[in-house]
Order: structure tokens, then C-alpha cells, then sequence
């Protein structure tokens, strides 16, 4: 199922309005909704009205309530309304519309963690505003009593909401040290307790300084960069939900009277008999005890030409029926199915993946050690100096507080938050943390060919070449089947204006063809030795008319949309392209050469494709994957980094770090720029951050870092690093 969720701008004041007053609604209708639709065209407030207006008007429907931002539909119903029924309405009223599995969309309306987060960070601005209003009068000469006054207020406050605020860090920065490592918050944490610490101390002895403010300022920016990143990983998480529901996992199970019933997959067992209509995808691995047909496996092999089935022959989970009903009897259902064969093969990809050091984790490696080293000698060195442990305790405190960790804090997550921004904007949603990066460093992309390169539909080449009465009589059969050449051969046809012929007694012959009588003699379209062609490279199709030879309808695989376009700006940055797939040689290498691809590879199996790209990686190539079959899985997961279309399979979209949510290519060569540009700014962010503590750190160790001058610090290098990551969105 193919679901474009390309985000729309509306331009009238009710859609800029609409969000802020439906995510109560949302919330509200999704508690006791029966059905869930997802509604990928709606862009307006005119089709909220227009889509709640049909179903609302639809028999059985108590409640339904439209989502603009998600673009969804939440419906209250009576027993026995199914989602076929409302999504056939819909389409009546010009609205594409797909099930949703509501029951995993209920398990994801919560965001405890980014609740958390929001709280605490609310919180720690509060409290930093306040303090700071405070600490303005110690900066502007308040002295004796009236400065120990503010300063112990500023402690009445920063003590519990740093006790609050901080907790994230201080966890992160236990569980750290807790296996013998450093992170970044660890140096945070020090600074943050060694700034309440010794402002503590220093209030309790009526000092001049005190660094709460600086303190809370601290925690809240910090937390403005956790939750910045949390954000951005939550909405893909979010989304990638979202596209899972589109899998309803449900099979009609055959019992021994002859009857059916709907049942969820997870209650199959070995042994049971199932019913696979045409159009259906298998649910388990199995045997067909009854029926023929054909069978399309392209999601799990690649292969466009589908293959014959019938009494006897296995047939695995994930291939779809195509024209005849099929009784299969399971062989393996659960994780025993052919989809979790290869677990193995991916997770030994992913263990390597796993071992990429991102630039904030390689920033910590440098930065806490010399932080804390910093400030030890800063401690050691006043401390020979003035034989003043307050002195020396101040000074090491305040060189932890202005190293400028919340630059660092910021300078990855606020870059993230614009670039992941910008591309979803495009249709491309980044799923991980350090996608963006591996992006960044690739020179070779590899793509699978159909469905990924392809849209995975037919589209008929050489209909110039049959008569007007050829074509009539093509059409007319192919419209009796729902076989997706014959579906293509049909839509061409009339296209072309071509009338259908009247034929008598037509029939489809499951797995063979379409047959009937016109004027008296036999026509028949279908497969090759059902009509007596000969067999061709190229997928086709073969129309007999009576006694006459017959003759080949010959299709290749349709483009998608923006295909050409992304293979020649890749090429012409310079990047290396390889084509892989399952399929034949001949379709391969059409493709290849219609797109200009000089290194392509027919006949893959899942296992040759993560080889293959082991191997690049071997070589030092960084590899780019872009898939969207089971037959991809672990070339995905073993690529440096890789892209699934929203059409792919679940397994497919999870092992991907990028979904693109269009059918549109075209993104793809932006997606890399984007990132090259978006690796740019975090290093310039650090960079930044350095100077800062370049300019800033003598000052503190010289003992000139007041709280003034540390809260001055943090919060220019903070904006100056937000500034610089908002300039990614406007970049060409």
C-alpha cells in the first residue's frame, strides 16, 4: 500500500489555525474510535469539512473527527461498518483514504518522555528568568545585607528546580561513571552541583558571587538542546508508527465445515487452512491445498514476472495472490515464517553499523577529559598560589561553568532539529540520531530496482504494434481480469481510445489467462504457453485470435517519479551508482540502460546484496542503500546508511534510517546536500564553542569570570550556535 504523506501548506487562516484546536479533539476521539483512516490528500479546512460531512452522513457512523496536521480520521461506528465501506465513500467524494490500525495508534498518543522533558525545561526558564531579575540588582551594586538577601532567595529557588530540572544529566552522567566512562553530562553535571555548591558556600559566608543564575541558565539551555533532539527523533517515531498501522495483520481462516472468519494473524497456527483472496497477501507460510493462480513475489525477490501456483507448491508469507482464490494450509506461522529468516543477517549488519562514533560522542571524548583537567590544574595552581581553598574551589568552578557546555549542548540537536526539518518538508523523514552524519559521507548509492527505482507496476511498451482490431479485442479481455498486466493493457488501451470489442463467454482461467468467443472463434490472452507464444526476455503478455499466430504485449516496469532526475544529479556530484536487484537479467538491464546505470547486478539474492555491499564497505566506499523489500532488509541494515519509500515493507522501513514519504526520487540528491551541509554547521557550531572557551577561559582562570561575565558567555554562544543552525533553512 503506497501512502503519500508529503506535508501541505495551506495558505488559509482556518488551516494555520486548525492544529492548536484539534490535538484536544484528537485526543478526545481517539479514546473510543472503532476505525482509523489515514487521508494523505486533505491539504485545507475545506476538506476537513467535506471529508467529516460524508462520513458523518454514512449509516452506522456515530462520531468522526478529522485531523489536519495528521491527516487522519477518527471514527466512532456501529458494529458491522468496516473501512472498505467508508473509504469507498470517499473516494466517491475525490479523497484517497487507507485503514489505520487504531489499536497501535492508541498504544503511541502518549510522549511521556517529551512531557518530561517540556516540564522541566518550563520549569528551569521560569525559575532562570526570576533569578536572573534578582542577580540584576547584585550586578548593579546591591551590597551587604540586601546582596546576601537576593542571593539566598536566588538559592530558594534554584535549589529545587536544579534538584528537578537536572535530573536527565545527572542520571546520564551516573550511568556513566557507574561503567568506568565519560560522557557529556558528566562535565554538565559538575558544573551545574559545583556551581549550586560553591554559591552556597560563598552566600553562607556573605560573599561577593554567586552562581545561581549561571546555574539555571545551564540546566535550561541544556534542556532546550535534549528536548530539540527528543523532538526530531519523536516525530520520526511517530510517523514511522503511523506508516506500521497501515499493515492490518488479519487472515480468514477456513474451518472444517467450509466456513471463514476473520481473525487477527498472531492466532494462526501450523496446520490451519487459510483463504487467500485475489489481491491478498499471504499471511504465514504455507502449502496450497486448493486452487490455482499467480503469484507475485516482487516484494521478496524482486521479480516482476509472477509466477504460477497451484495444489502442492509453498508458497511464503509476504507474496501477494494475484488472480484466483487460494486455500493454503500453514507450514510456519509467527517468527518461524519465512519473514524473520533473515533476523540473523540483519542484526550482524546492524552490530556493525552500531559501531559509528558520532561527532557529538567524538566532541565528548575530547571535551571532558580536558574540561576536568582544565579545571583541576585551574584548582591546583590558585590553590599554590593563595593556600585559599575558597578562592581555588570558586575559580575551578568557574571554569566548568563557562567552557560553554550548552554551545556543545546545543550545537548538534539545534543543526539536527533545522536539517530534519527541511528534508520532512521535502517527503524524506530521518529516523536516527546520526543518519544526517553518515549521509553526509557518502560516495556510493545503491538501489534496488523494483519498487524502488520502479514503481512496481506494469506499463505496456509495444501496443503501436497491433491492429485497431487487436487492441479492441486486448481490451476487452483484459478487462475481465484483474491481473496487473491485464489492469496496465487496459488503462493503456483506453488511453490510447481504443473501444472494447463485445466478446461472448468470457472467463478467466486462473494462473493461465482470459478467454472468450468473438465472432465465432476462440480469443484467449494470458501467458505464453497457454497461447502458444515463445518466451522473451521481457515480460509479456500474449493475445491469440483464432487460428492466427499470437502476438506479444510486451511491459516493462513503469518509472517512479523522479527516478532519472536522482540518478543523473548523483551522478553528476560525482557519486558512484550500482543498480542490484532480484530480477531477470533482461528487465535489469533495460532499466540500467534507460537511466544510464553502468554497474548493475540481476538475480541478486538477500544475502548477495549484503555481501556485495560488505564488500564496497571493505573498500572504504560509503554506501548508500536504497530498497524496499524483505529481499533489502539486510542490505539496508548493512549500508552505511539507507533509505526506504513509505511503499516498502515494515520490515524494510525499520531496518532503513530514512523513509522517504512520497513516491518522488527526486529529494534524494537534496537529502545528501542537505546533510553535507547540516555536517558543515555542527562542526562550525563546535568550532564556535571553541572559541568561546578560547576567549573565555583565560578570564576564568585568571579568577575575572563573574557571574555576569559566565552568564553573558553561555548565552551568546548558545544563540550564536541556534543562529547558525536556523541559517540551514533558508540555504538554497
Amino acid at each position: 500500500m503506497t501512502v503519500a504523506m508529503r506535508p501541505q501548506i495551506s495558505a488559509c487562516p482556518a488551516c494555520a489555525a486548525a492544529p492548536a484546536a484539534e490535538a484536544l479533539a484528537e485526543r478526545e476521539a481517539v479514546k473510543d474510535a472503532d476505525l482509523a483512516l489515514s487521508l494523505p490528500t486533505i491539504h485545507c479546512a475545506a476538506c476537513i469539512s467535506t471529508v467529516e460531512k460524508v462520513l458523518n452522513a454514512a449509516p452506522g457512523i456515530r462520531q468522526a473527527r478529522v485531523n489536519l496536521t495528521q491527516k487522519r480520521a477518527q471514527i466512532v461506528a456501529d458494529a458491522g461498518v468496516t473501512a472498505d465501506q467508508l473509504i469507498a465513500l470517499l473516494a466517491d467524494a475525490g479523497y484517497e483514504a487507507h485503514e489505520l490500525d487504531a489499536t497501535a495508534l492508541r498504544a503511541t498518543q502518549t510522549d511521556r518522555a517529551g512531557r518530561d522533558l517540556l516540564m522541566r525545561m518550563a520549569v528551569a526558564g521560569f525559575a532562570m528568568m526570576n533569578v536572573m531579575l534578582l542577580s540584576i540588582a547584585v550586578w548593579s551594586g546591591a551590597e551587604g545585607p540586601t546582596r546576601d538577601m537576593f542571593h539566598w532567595i536566588s538559592a530558594a529557588i534554584a535549589l529545587p528546580v536544579i534538584a528537578f530540572s537536572a535530573q536527565p544529566f545527572f542520571g546520564n552522567a551516573w550511568r556513566a561513571l557507574r561503567v568506568g566512562k565519560l560522557n557529556m553530562d558528566v562535565p554538565i553535571s559538575l558544573a551545574i552541583g559545583l556551581a549550586v555548591v560553591t554559591s552556597l558556600w560563598e552566600t553562607s559566608l556573605s560573599g561577593e558571587h554567586a552562581y545561581f543564575d549561571a546555574a539555571v541558565a545551564l540546566t535550561f539551555f541544556l534542556l532546550t538542546g535534549r528536548y530539540l533532539d527528543h523532538r526530531t527523533r519523536a516525530i520520526a517515531r511517530s510517523a514511522a508508527e503511523e506508516l506500521a498501522a497501515l499493515e492490518v495483520p488479519r487472515a480468514r481462516r477456513v474451518w472444517p465445515d467450509g466456513s471463514e472468519t476473520e481473525v487477527p494473524v498472531a492466532e494462526l497456527s501450523v496446520g490451519d487452512l487459510i483463504r487467500v483472496r485475489p489481491g491478498g497477501r499471504m499471511p504465514v507460510d504455507g502449502e496450497i491445498t486448493s486452487g490455482t493462480s499467480e503469484l507475485d513475489r516482487s516484494l521478496l525477490t524482486g521479480e516482476t514476472l509472477p509466477i504460477y501456483a497451484e495444489p502442492g507448491q509453498a508458497v511464503s508469507a509476504g507474496e501477494v495472490n494475484l488472480t484466483g482464490p487460494l486455500t493454503i494450509r500453514a507450514t510456519a506461522v509467527g517468527r518461524d515464517s519465512s519473514l524473520h529468516r533473515m533476523a540473523d543477517l540483519v542484526a550482524v549488519a546492524e552490530s556493525g553499523r552500531s559501531r559509528y562514533t558520532s561527532l557529538a560522542d567524538k566532541a565528548a571524548k575530547l571535551y571532558a577529559p580536558g574540561v576536568h583537567i582544565l579545571s583541576a590544574l585551574a584548582f591546583i595552581g590558585w590553590y599554590l598560589a593563595t593556600f585559599d581553598p575558597r578562592t581555588a574551589v570558586n575559580i575551578a568552578a568557574a571554569v566548568l561553568i563557562i567552557t560553554c557546555p550548552c554551545a556543545l549542548g546545543l550545537a548538534v540537536p539545534a543543526v539536527t532539529t533545522a536539517a530534519s526539518g527541511r528534508l520532512f518538508r521535502r517527503g524524506l523523514l530521518i529516523k536516527d540520531a546520526t543518519a544526517l552524519e553518515r549521509l553526509a559521507e557518502v560516495d556510493t548509492v545503491v538501489f534496488d530496482k523494483t519498487g524502488t527505482l520502479t514503481a512496481g507496476t506494469p506499463e505496456p511498451i509495444n501496443l503501436d504494434s497491433l491492429t485497431t482490431e487487436q487492441l479492441s479485442v486486448a481490451l476487452a479481455l483484459a478487462e475481465g481480469s484483474s491481473h496487473p498486466l491485464s489492469v496496465a493493457l487496459a488503462g493503456a488501451a483506453r488511453a490510447k481510445g481504443v473501444e472494447p470489442a463485445i466478446l461472448d463467454a468470457v472467463s478467466e482461467v486462473p494462473g493461465y489467462g482470459t478467454e472468450a468467443l468473438w465472432n465465432g472463434q476462440p480469443v484467449r490472452l494470458g501467458r505464453t504457453g497457454w497461447t502458444g507464444g515463445t518466451e522473451l526476455d521481457l515480460t509479456a503478455s500474449w493475445l491469440r485470435i483464432g487460428d492466427a499466430a499470437p502476438s506479444a504485449v510486451t511491459f516493462t516496469d513503469q518509472l517512479r517519479p523522479g527516478a532519472a532526475e536522482a540518478v543523473a544529479e548523483l551522478k553528476a556530484d560525482g557519486t558512484r551508482i550500482l543498480l542490484m536487484s532480484g530480477d531477470t537479467e533482461g528487465a535489469v538491464a533495460q532499466l540500467a540502460q534507460k537511466l544510464g546505470i553502468d554497474n548493475w547486478q540481476a538475480n541478486c539474492l538477500p544475502e548477495d546484496k549484503a555481501e556485495r555491499i560488505a564488500s564496497l564497505s571493505e573498500t572504504g566506499a560509503k554506501v548508500l542503500m536504497v530498497g524496499d523489500g524483505l529481499n533489502d532488509t539486510a542490505a539496508l541494515a548493512a549500508a552505511h546508511v539507507s533509505i526506504s519509500p513509505a511503499s516498502a515493507l515494515d520490515a524494510a522501513r525499520a531496518a532503513s534510517d530514512i523513509v522517504l514519504l512520497g513516491t518522488d526520487l527526486s529529494p534524494l540528491p537534496e537529502a545528501v546536500r542537505t546533510a553535507r551541509a547540516a555536517t558543515k554547521r555542527i562542526r562550525q557550531n563546535f568550532r564556535i564553542a571553541t572559541w568561546y572557551n578560547i576567549i573565555a577561559v583565560p578570564l576564568a582562570v585568571a579568577g575575572l569570570a563573574t557571574p555576569l561575565i559566565a552568564a553573558l558567555a553561555m548565552s551568546a554562544s548558545s544563540i550564536t550556535v541556534s543562529l547558525n543552525a536556523l541559517r540551514l533553512r533558508s540555504q538554497p
